[in-house]
This record gives structure tokens, sequence and C-alpha cells, in this order.
């Protein structure tokens, strides 16, 4: 069944999603089905690789709305591939508020999705929304200083100081002139790119979607040092699941189960890198099906 695009507004700006709907087949509660709210990673698209998930979930009688953050994909926003963390939470909550106003949507039963970077937003805004009915965090990136200290041990120390190079040129440009650096997403062993750990190219690519655009700007290679999601985790009170690839080149396993035990969360590991829970790959039906069983377990007891 394909998704229906609608928007909404967040921070004067217009984000576009998608709605998957349970198929007929599937039985429904005369007060609604659960909703779904994900959006992706670092520089990701809702097309590019989140939709087997949310069919994953339509099939199990699960409303799935899935979301593109400003400036990126089919969302609008005059920064475009300019990675605001505070302001893709915005984007987080607004869609929350609309995934509640769904038809045939129970709105006592929305969960958050995310993964890698969006697997700490979605800490964030539940700490903060007391209504949220579960958590779903994917390989999360949910500490930036570790995840500096892991990319200082798997990356060519060059690139590492010419991506940082770009950050800095990036974040004085936008203060002194209003123009900013980028540099890919993804690229080769020893390119500069956000990205660029062996395998993860190829891993990327065979992901994206006709949205997805391989740019960023340089200026996340600096914002991600401080980002610090796992703080709020203690202030989640819904259930939450936090499934941690073990040889995570990128998202620091350690620090994601750290994070887990503040939020009180059922943990699953994986013995896999950090794409290889995604579809196609040998750890996604393992994943998703976890997935949908804590969901279908915490909804039903709700």
């Amino acid at each position: 069944m394909h998704p229906r695009s609608l928007t909404f507004p967040s921070g004067g700006e217009t984000v576009h999603a998608w709605h998957f709907t349970p198929g007929p087949d599937v039985p429904g509660r005369a007060d609604g089905t659960p909703v779904v709210v994900m959006a992706h990673g670092l520089g990701g698209t809702k097309d590019s690789g989140l939709a087997p998930f949310a069919e994953r979930f339509t099939a199990a009688g699960m409303h799935v709305l899935a979301f593109d953050y400003r400036g990126f994909g089919e969302s609008g926003g005059t920064d475009r591939q300019r990675v605001d963390v505070a302001g893709q939470i915005a984007d987080y909550r607004a869609a929350l508020a609309t995934a509640r106003r769904l038809d045939c949507a129970d709105p006592r039963r929305a969960v958050l999705w995310g993964v890698s970077l969006s697997g700490g937003h979605v800490l964030s805004v539940a700490a903060q929304d007391r209504d949220v009915a579960a958590v779903v965090s994917m390989t999360p990136l949910v500490d930036g200083p570790a995840a500096g200290v892991l990319a200082a041990r798997h990356h060519a120390p060059s690139a590492l100081v010419r991506s940082t190079a770009a950050g800095v040129r990036s974040r004085v440009g936008s203060v002194a002139r209003g123009s900013s650096t980028t540099i890919p997403i993804v690229g080769p062993p020893g390119t500069v790119a956000a990205l660029s750990l062996d395998g993860y190219h190829e891993d990327y690519l065979s992901l994206a979607g006709p949205t997805w655009r391989n740019e960023i700007d340089a200026d996340v290679v600096l914002s991600l040092g401080t980002y610090r999601p796992a703080r709020h985790a203690s202030s989640v009170s819904c259930p939450v699941l936090v499934q941690i690839a073990d040889f995570d080149r990128s998202a620091p396993p350690h620090a994601a189960a750290r994070a887990a035990f503040r939020a009180r969360a059922e943990v699953r590991h994986y013995p896999c890198d950090h794409f290889d829970v995604w579809p196609g790959k040998d750890w996604f039906d393992r994943a998703v099906e976890h997935q949908i069983h804590f969901l279908t377990r915490h909804l039903a007891a709700q």
C-alpha cells in the first residue's frame, strides 16, 4: 500500500511526511490504532530505507508517520542540508502532534522511533512529553564527545583534521558572511566526509532514495561534539527499547548502553556494525521483529 503524502508546519517551515496506514485486512479498535512517528538519522531522508520498517509496522496494525526534517528531502527550509539539532527535535514534536490527530489513530498510543542521530532525538522528546506511549531507539547516537573519540580510533587522522577544518570554515563563514561550507555525508575511507569508514559509502548509497543528497553543512562536525541526549534518558517515563550494534563504529555502543540503563530500557544486542540492521542487511529482520514484539506487548497493555 502506497503512503499518503501530507504536510505540517514546524518552526515557520513546511515539513513533508508520508502516512502509512494498516491494510483493510488488519483488525482495528473502535478507539483507534497506535501510530509510530519516525525520521532518519544523519542527513537521511524518509525515502532512504524507512519504508520497509513502516510496512512491517502497518502489517502489525499500526499507523506510521515518516517525515523529512526541515532543510532535507521534500520538506521546506532555506538552510538546506544543515543539521539543526534543536530544529530537528522541534520537527519531531510537530510530527508527534500531527500523528495524534490522524484519523483512526489512537493519540494515547503514539510511539517515537529513531535511528542513529534520531535515536537520540526521540529520547529528548520523550523526556519532555509524558504522553508518549513508547520509544524505539535503534543504534542511537547519544553522546557526541564519545562518538568523537570513537571516530578518532577508526578514521585516518588527516581526514579528521580536514573535516574539522571544514566545520570551522563553515561556522565562521555562516557568522561572517551568511554562507556555509558543505562536505559529503558519506565518502570512501580517507576522504573528507561526515562518515568515511570502510564500507559505509556503499552501505549508505544502497539505502539512498531519489530526494537524498550526499551533501551536508560541515558545521555538523562541530555541533555534534556537544550533542548529549543521554543526559535526558533518566527523565523518560514510558517503555523504551534500545537496540545496540555491538561493533558499531559510529554510534558508541557503551554510550547507548549507559543511556539505556538510565532510561530503564529493554535492550537488544546485535553482533554487527551500524548499517547492518537496515533493510537488505543480515540483522534487519531480527531488529524489526524485536521492535514489533516490544510495541505489541506494551501497547496492548496500555
